[in-house]
Parts: structure tokens; sequence; C-alpha cells
């Protein structure tokens, strides 16, 4: 249904989309977004599925040309967006002309910037997934970051783009700023610290170093201490991993984490607050606040209703077959709210376990 040329590719973009699960066992890392919560909003507002692929744009942003007319949405930071030198609103779907260009100035807030386009982006499924690994050269665009000159295909948008355009969120969960706190709860090895240490961890102001993408950041600041060293028998790492070397920074690891590792694990970034972790860059100070399972899960249903809230507001009515599915359906549970837990392959079909909270 068109095209978009990549006129300049900027620092690091690359196609993401939710990431390659059920590969973990054999060393393949998830990849994916850093910033869920800004992709699926970002594709919500686009008319797409909220997996659909995006472009995940890092600090410096390109410059893309639209060669057919679209409905595009950028969310997440702010990297000061601009369609035809003109401020382009974030969280908020926009009609672009063909051969109109957009382009990003200068950070403002934030790290990364999330573009969907409505239709989706056209790049070929690798184990399931669309995410660029480029360490190991998989999926995305040739398995890269994107260059200039490169042309990517889109897809059908799911409605005229009249219905599509202009149509926003009130997104103010996430505000971006320098000094961020980051919710944690207690890692597997937080027994391989002391108490000195654990205290430190959860005290200090640990500053964003220049060692920071996609596989993790590494803090700086005080030094977090153990009882016997920092090495463990490797064990999986799971996004937002605090891990702890022996000499005593945390380094969190992030989407393009490797599978395990043999590093203690002080604490892990709970989900809600993993956008904020990925929307840090160098300089910002990081502080970590410990807070319990429940706790953590709590605010995950919140963040997921608060998503199904968007969802709704930004349906766009249903079809004749939607209805007669709806009719067939309106004795079924209300359901508050979805999680997905996981996914497996078996016998070359993928199946997704999902959590369901429903209304009595």
């Amino acid at each position: 249904m068109g095209k978009i040329k990549i006129n300049k590719p900027g620092l690091l973009t690359t196609v993401q989309d939710g990431g390659r699960v059920g590969y973990q066992q054999f060393g393949v890392p998830v990849s994916g977004v850093m910033d869920a919560f800004s992709q699926r909003v970002a594709n919500l507002l686009a008319g797409n599925d909220e997996n659909e692929a995006v472009l995940e744009i890092t600090l410096m942003g390109p410059e893309i040309e639209f060669e057919e007319d679209m409905v595009i949405a950028v969310t997440g930071g702010d990297l000061g967006a601009v369609l035809e030198g003109e401020a382009l609103p974030l969280w908020q779907s926009v009609l672009v002309q063909s051969g109109q260009k957009i382009a990003f100035k200068a950070v403002k807030k934030g790290c990364r910037a999330y573009l969907a386009v409505a239709g989706g982006i056209q790049v070929p499924a690798v184990m399931g997934s669309k995410a660029t690994y480029t360490r190991g050269k998989i999926g995305g665009y040739e398995g890269r970051a994107l260059k200039a000159g490169d042309a990517l295909d889109i897809g059908k948008p799911s409605a005229s783009l009249d219905k599509l355009k202009d149509r926003s969120v009130n997104q103010d969960q996430y505000e971006y700023p320098q000094e961020i706190t980051i919710r944690v709860v207690a890692g597997p090895q937080e027994e391989a610290f002391t108490d000195e240490g654990i205290n430190t961890f959860y005290s200090s102001s640990y500053a964003v170093t220049n060692e920071c993408d996609r596989m993790g950041y590494r803090l700086n600041g005080p030094e977090i201490t153990h009882e016997s060293g920092g090495d463990i028998i490797s064990d999986g790492i799971a996004m937002g991993a605090v891990q702890v070397p022996g000499h005593g920074m945390p380094i969190v690891m992030m989407a393009d984490r490797q599978t395990t590792g043999g590093y203690t694990k002080i604490a892990n970034v709970i989900s809600v607050d993993l956008p904020k972790m990925a929307q840090a860059k160098p300089g910002d100070q990081i502080s970590f606040q410990k807070v319990t399972v429940e706790e953590a899960q709590q605010l995950l249903k919140d963040q997921e209703a608060r998503i199904e809230h968007y969802r709704r507001e930004l349906s766009l009515g249903t079809s004749a077959e939607d209805e007669k599915k709806a009719s067939s359906a309106q004795d079924s549970p209300k359901i508050i709210s979805r999680k997905e837990l996981f996914r497996y392959r078996k016998g070359g079909k993928q199946y997704c376990l999902t959590i369901e909270e429903i209304e009595e």
C-alpha cells in the first residue's frame, strides 16, 4: 500500500515489535522494543495490532519521506519531531501526504521515540517476530539498523485514512525527567549482598554512563558490596534484571540482553517502569525503590486497564462480522484486564498463555 523512504538514518533507527518470544532456550535474545507502552499506544493510534512493528528511534532521529498519503503516530520520548518544518504532535495520529518528510531536530525529553504507520511495516518475520537483533543480524530490515536509501513497504490500513487521522490519547503516566525513580522487586540473589550493600543500592543515586545501549545500561555510583563475590553459576536473565558484578556497579539488562548470565542480580525492574528505564540517557540519575511482587502486579493491572481504556477510546466501530461475534458472546463475562504470560512453540505451531481478570 506504499513505502516510506529513509533519507537520513539517524543515530540508531530499527524495526521492532514486541519481541522474539520462545527462543531463549536456544540462545536467541527476545529483542523487540525497549518501551513497549509507547509502541502499543502508537499502534492503537494508527489502527494497527498492538504488537505490530514500529520504528524505534534513538536520540538523533532520521529523516523519512512518505511516498503515499499515510497516517502515522509518534509516541515515547520527545526528540523534536517535525513534519515539513512544523512541530508534529506526539501521542496523536497524523495524516501525512505523499512527498512530505518527517525529521527529528533535537532531544527534548527521553531517549527513544516510536513511529507507527497505519497498515504496519512489512518486513519478513523471523522466528515469529519482525524485531531487529543487530548483533545477530536477525529480523527487521536485513537484520540491521536502517541506512540512507532504505525503503520499507507499508501494509493496508485497517480503515480509511480519514477515520484514522486526528485521534489522540491523554498520556500522563510517563514524563521522562532526568532524575528517575525506578521501582524494583528483590532479585534472585539478594542474599549474595551485604546488608550495607543492599542499603547502598536503595539509598543512592546512580548515573547512566555512556555504556548504555539496547543490551543494557551500565550505571555509576556508590559501590554495592557482596558477601563473597559477584559470580554465580549462569542462569536466565529477565528484562530489567539488575546485575552487580564484582566491581559493585549495577548493570540493568534490557531488550537485547543475553539469555543467561553469571553475575549476581540484586533486583529486577518492575514491568511498568521498564519504559522509564528505556527512556533514560547518559547523564540521567537513577534511584531504586523496592516494592513487593503484589504491588508490582497491581501496578501492571492498572496499566493494562489504562491501555484497555485507550483501546476502547480509539475503537473504529464494529463491522457486521464483529457485531455477529459480539451478539453471540454477549453473555460472556466482561474482561477487566488481560496479560500475556508467555509463548511457546510445539509441533511447528505457536501457543500463548494469557491470564484475564473478569468482572463478577
